[in-house]
């Protein structure tokens, strides 16, 4: 992706050279596992598992300064963010509606997010209540060495615009009528919903990527489309249980997950999803 020497959004709080003084201790790592599976580009209400690991978060701090690389990796997500703001004011402004720019905040090890509690999955996350992108850059190695991913860097662009996704959900009261419904129905067809969720958010995705097409390289399209499969359903069961649970899935397969973003992005496809629809 062409990134350097362009505009970096201000909405961007890097709390990576103030780190915790290490990872969530008694069972921390299991349970930061656990997060990784249930709750990969969630924007749901995460408070009931960060409350549970508020209290394991160490009181201190490390400060340490960031390395060249680090900071070249801030630029890098400051660069997409304000790539997101662009394409998605244009959007909105299009069709007569006002977009809210998010935040985003860039942390290590664990951070005490905005929403409620702390823990130490490095996995993304939105924070609805705040409206804020939560994001341990240190994941990506995580997309590459544990499930599969290619490297790259759209890959990460992918994973910002999926979370800012999340948050165009937010300003347009989708998320907000689907945990009501989710409410009034059994786990199965609740899951079913956060399907839709997260696939219109891959959806969203792949929107902000044709709208940034004149600076996409070659072999970005792929990127995203290696981290999308990497975290579908089946392949994350798969790979940490051995076997496939349809009505538990809460994200897509990861063939669903591939084509919603290719819908998004290819404006050839038949796009289904109503892009404004506000509850």
């Amino acid at each position: 992706m062409k990134w350097k020497a362009r505009r970096k959004s201000k909405n961007v709080d890097d709390r990576r050279g103030r780190s915790t003084g290490g990872k969530i201790a008694a069972g921390g790592g299991v349970i930061a596992v656990l997060f990784l599976v249930i709750q990969f580009f969630t924007d749901g209400d995460i408070s009931a598992i960060t409350n549970q690991l508020q209290d394991q978060l160490p009181a201190s701090t490390e400060e340490r300064e960031l390395t060249p690389e680090e900071k070249e990796l801030g630029d890098f997500t400051a660069t997409v963010l304000a790539d997101t703001e662009d394409v998605w004011h244009e959007v909105f402004a299009a069709h007569n509606t006002h977009y809210r720019e998010p935040g985003m905040v860039l942390f290590s090890d664990a951070v005490r997010a905005d929403c409620g509690g702390a823990f130490s999955a490095s996995c993304p996350f939105y924070c609805p209540a705040h409206e804020k992108l939560y994001m341990d850059l240190r994941f990506f190695n995580e997309l590459q060495t544990r499930f599969g991913a290619e490297g790259g860097d759209f890959a990460m662009a992918y994973v910002i615009a999926h979370e800012v996704g999340h948050h165009i959900q937010t300003l347009l009261g989708t998320s907000r009528k689907t945990r009501q419904l989710q409410q009034e129905i059994n786990e199965t067809e609740a899951n079913r919903l956060s399907v839709a969720l997260e696939l219109q958010a891959d959806y969203y995705a792949g929107v902000w990527a044709h709208h940034n097409n004149e600076y996409l390289e070659r072999g970005d399209i792929m990127e995203a489309m290696s981290a999308a499969s990497a975290v579908g359903d089946d392949a994350i069961q798969k790979r940490t249980s051995g076997r496939v649970v349809p009505d538990a899935f809460t994200h897509g397969t990861s063939e669903q997950r591939m084509s919603w973003f290719q819908k998004g992005f290819n404006p050839e496809i038949e796009r289904k999803e109503i892009l404004f629809q506000k509850y």
